[in-house]
């Protein structure tokens, strides 16, 4: 059986937190699904080995112009570009009618849908829950999961020299937004706290924005510079196999943290200035919010309150 799943929300965070949805499908089924995903995602990069997932198939559309599935006739290219896989069922995790009608163009039999032009306030978690409950009975309460090789691990470990009888903690210091990112200090902070009772190992993973780097320069230009590990130079698929070696992660809200919890790695979120349920959707998520504050959501702006001693405080309890 040949099935289509739609997420067509930006980012790896949001296609990772649907993975749920995704594999309870591939279960139903008895067949991994294919997925409709934006490039943004990067879902090719991390979901290569996943074997709940079929093909990864790339929404062209976005706000720039003359892109292949935007527009009046984009819905017809999609279409035929769907058309050729000959799909028997399509889950669309939107209340598009533009989805419903290429669904329906490219021929496939069978189209399970939000309900249309109800977009307003969909919880990212409950609608997609709800919906395969309506739809197919489906109580959904697990954690996302991304799969990787024990061959690929194996490399990494040899190649980055991960030592097991040594703590290794991968340092998620990037984020999508300069409130997100927590200050050099902080992470300072509790990498010295956390030297002092173990020998450890840490890899820091960011992107290439310039405050990002910024960040990473200042932890590299430390004192702890020789026991850390930049990956700034890695591709996601090569830093896949060094997190899921680490013995935790503490992240900012960014891929990183996404990721680490979905490949079974105990995550500290650093929560300072997004809906906290974007930290604490998977048992392996541990968050820790801004001090004075009992939640965090948009302009929260609590980067600068977010405390390394609770921070240091919740490895400590994970570790133990």
């Amino acid at each position: 059986m040949k099935i289509l799943a739609v997420q067509s929300r930006m980012g790896i965070g949001d296609t990772v937190i649907f993975l749920p949805f995704i594999k309870a499908l591939s279960k139903k089924f008895n067949s991994p699904i294919s997925i409709l995903v934006k490039e943004n995602s990067k879902a090719n990069q991390y979901l290569h080995q996943t074997k709940y997932i079929d093909k990864i198939l790339i929404l062209e559309r976005d706000n720039k112009k003359n892109n292949r599935h935007g527009g009046f006739f984009g819905i017809f290219n999609l279409a035929n570009d769907l058309k050729k896989y000959k799909f028997d069922k399509i889950f669309i995790f939107n209340s598009s009618l533009r989805f419903n009608l290429i669904a329906k163009i490219s021929g496939i039999p069978q189209i399970y849908q939000y309900p249309l032009f109800t977009k307003n306030k969909q919880h990212i978690i409950e609608a997609p829950k709800k919906f395969l409950k309506a739809n197919l009975d489906l109580d959904i309460n697990e954690d996302p999961e991304v799969q990787i090789d024990n061959d690929s691990i194996s490399k990494a470990a040899q190649k980055f020299q991960i030592d097991k009888n040594t703590t290794n903690i991968l340092l998620g210091i990037g984020g999508s937004g300069p409130t997100k990112r927590i200050p050099a200090k902080t992470f300072l902070n509790v990498i010295e706290k956390i030297s002092n009772i173990k020998k450890c190992k840490f890899f820091l993973a960011t992107g290439r924005a310039n405050e990002e780097q910024e960040i990473l320069n200042e932890i590299l230009q430390s004192k702890f510079k020789n026991f850390c590990t930049r990956l700034d130079n890695l591709t996601i698929s090569e830093i896949l196999p060094i997190i899921k070696s680490c013995s935790i992660s503490i992240c900012n809200d960014s891929s990183f943290s996404h990721l680490s919890s979905a490949l079974g790695v105990n995550t500290i979120t650093l929560m300072s200035d997004t809906p906290l349920i974007y930290g604490n959707y998977s048992t392996k998520m541990f968050p820790v919010i801004p001090d004075g504050e009992t939640t965090v959501s948009h302009n929260t702006l609590g980067k600068e309150k977010i405390n390394p001693q609770k921070i240091f405080d919740k490895v400590n309890e994970i570790i133990d």
